[in-house]
């Protein structure tokens, strides 16, 4: 073959893949800094410090998972003592919390306390936010700070003085009582979450909602508050799942006939007389399972890892 078929026949070969083509310099030069730092973060520090997270979240699934279970086959079993396995099975425990720790009224009491709080927290919630972030006053720090006290310092700090006060104005030990208490560290925390998000909504968008003849009103409800869905959505879900597991101020509060699960809970464990383990288990499970449905449930109409992108750009929509 002359030197000219061998020219024309390169290419050819080359689109044919008949043989192998050297990187460039350049490529190599441009491979080598990502090679570096690739090495740099696969280093002997950086794969101990893997193996001590994954090392954390086993130890701590598995203690999770075995506490569980545990409880799960003690609920179910007719009789376990000295075996790897309980020897049966039954849902007698079930039927007999259920009607022994009368949890047909104590879980209605627990919707009404939380459904009150999260609707009263976000009602009041959102535009104590919104005054916050979109007005400057003296003492406006000082305001936020006062706003972290009841989620900074303990329940039992300010539940004892709290539940004092309610008793001496006759709203102890009822439904009403309850409310109040756990709106006392809920409405702050709805505030908290609330006023970054309104912070980010460009305030354009009410200047321009006023030329076109809008009121407050109007601007808070066709403007503002589809913007907010995804706050009042998170604090929302926040609100319901920190009331659900709020055991001292609706202890301090309630009356035997204004117990939330939690301190239902409670009272079957430690309160006076002889009852079956199997079926305080049986009570820990309704618990667990009602308030995993309820988040579940919540966690359908909210995605918290896609809350703040929402918010930033949904003012780009308008």
């Amino acid at each position: 073959m002359s030197a000219t078929n061998k020219h024309l026949a390169s290419p050819l070969a080359a689109q044919n893949g008949d043989f192998m083509t050297t990187p460039s310099p350049v490529s190599s030069l441009a491979a080598a800094p990502t090679t570096r730092r690739k090495m740099r973060r696969e280093g002997p520090g950086s794969r101990l410090w893997r193996v001590l997270v994954w090392g954390a979240m086993i130890f701590f699934l598995v203690n999770v998972g075995l506490m569980i279970a545990t409880v799960t086959m003690n609920s179910l079993a007719t009789r376990w003592f000295g075996t790897p396995l309980p020897e049966g099975f039954t849902l007698h425990w079930y039927a007999q919390a259920w009607r022994d720790f009368q949890l047909a009224d104590v879980l209605w009491v627990t919707v009404e306390v939380v459904g009150a709080v999260v609707l009263l927290s976000i009602a009041l919630g959102v535009p104590a936010a919104y005054a916050l972030a979109r007005t400057q006053f003296p003492g406006k720090k000082l305001a936020m700070l006062v706003f972290l006290l009841p989620l900074m310092v303990p329940p039992v700090t300010y539940g004892i003085p709290m539940a004092t006060v309610l008793y001496k104005v006759g709203l102890g030990g009822t439904l009403m009582g309850v409310i109040l208490a756990n709106l006392v560290p809920s409405l702050p925390f709805v505030i908290l979450v609330m006023t970054p998000f309104i912070e980010q909504i460009d305030p354009n968008l009410e200047a321009a909602a006023r030329i076109f003849g809008a009121n407050t009103l109007k601007y808070f409800r066709h403007v503002l508050l589809p913007l907010l869905v995804p706050g009042i959505l998170a604090a929302g879900l926040l609100v319901l799942v920190r009331t659900i597991g709020m055991f001292e101020l609706t202890f301090f509060t309630a009356g035997p006939d204004t117990q939330t699960l939690v301190v239902a809970l409670y009272y079957a464990v430690f309160s006076t007389g002889v009852r079956a383990p199997q079926s305080i288990d049986a009570m820990a499970m309704i618990y667990m399972a009602i308030t995993l449905l309820w988040v579940l449930i919540a966690l359908q109409f909210v995605s918290p890892t896609q809350l703040v992108s929402r918010v930033k750009e949904a003012p780009k929509g308008e």
